[in-house]
């Protein structure tokens, strides 16, 4: 297993699933939501429609449609509110649930956003540390 940090326009990663920052009723957002949106076409829009959304801390499947990526893991974080109302435990459950989603599809390679680190104002060093963390202990290393 091999984890990497980099700057990169997520749309553009030819890789087997891209993780969007979405918002409960998987329509186009803001920020990663929105150039997901925009680059993966109308079809998008209609399989994000048709999954009537997604409770906060879990995620949902799509196909990539005219992104590089194969498929598209919609991770719904919490918002930032002050640290007491279970953010941490939902954030951790977004990229939980990712892996899970990812793995059930032999995925091999998958591009994550910072979760609810922008407009969700999640406290990016301490989502940092709650992403890196919960990928360490989810991913299932090959037998």
């Amino acid at each position: 297993m091999k984890i990497l940090a980099i700057v990169a326009d997520i749309t553009e990663l030819s890789v087997d699933v891209i993780v969007n920052a979405a918002n409960p009723y998987l329509m186009d957002g803001g920020g990663v939501d929105a150039a997901i949106h925009r680059n993966a076409g109308p079809n998008l829009t209609e399989a994000c429609r048709a999954l009537n959304g997604c409770d906060v801390g879990d995620a949902n499947l799509t196909l990539g449609y005219e992104l590089k990526a194969k498929n598209i893991i919609h991770a719904v974080g919490p918002r930032w509110r002050d640290g007491k109302h279970d953010e941490v435990a939902l954030l951790a459950s977004c990229y939980r649930r990712s892996i899970q989603i990812a793995e059930s599809i032999y995925a091999t390679s998958i591009a994550f956003p910072s979760i609810s680190t922008g407009i969700y104002r999640f406290p990016i060093e301490l989502a940092a540390g709650i992403a890196v963390q919960t990928l360490l202990s989810s991913i299932s290393e090959p037998s």
